[in-house]
């Protein structure tokens, strides 16, 4: 899974949904950040949300508060992506449920970022 749209994604550097997005990118995978109220981040096209992404999706990892989850959760299934990776502090078990039910590979309350890292060491 190398396409990864990350929803909530943040133009500013010292916050999480931008480093962990660059990190990503910087070793390779495909990044598409979706945030509406920018037009590019990281060097990428910005997309409102996920439908209007006009490629396919492999994970959409969201960067966003659990009570504003649920629709995006939603949007995944219906985009037809892989997987869903909700970041640290974020969990929504009915949303998790139905993406699961859709046949999402789901993880939830944990870093990609930080996965990464510990699996590939020193890259």
């Amino acid at each position: 899974m190398k396409t990864i749209a990350v929803v909530g994604c943040s133009p500013k550097p010292e916050r999480p949904s931008h480093y962990v997005a660059a990190y990503l990118k910087e070793r390779g995978y495909r990044i598409i950040p979706v945030n509406p109220g920018h037009k590019e981040i990281l060097g990428e096209k910005c997309y409102p949300n996920l439908s209007e992404i006009p490629e396919a999706v492999d994970v959409v990892e969201v960067f966003r508060r659990p009570e504003e989850v649920l629709p995006i959760i939603k949007d995944a299934v219906r985009v037809k992506a892989k997987a869903l990776w909700l970041q640290d502090a974020i969990t929504h078990p009915e949303g998790e449920g139905l993406a699961r039910q859709a046949g999402l590979l789901v993880v939830s309350d944990d870093c990609m970022m930080r996965r990464h890292a510990r699996m590939h060491p020193g890259g």
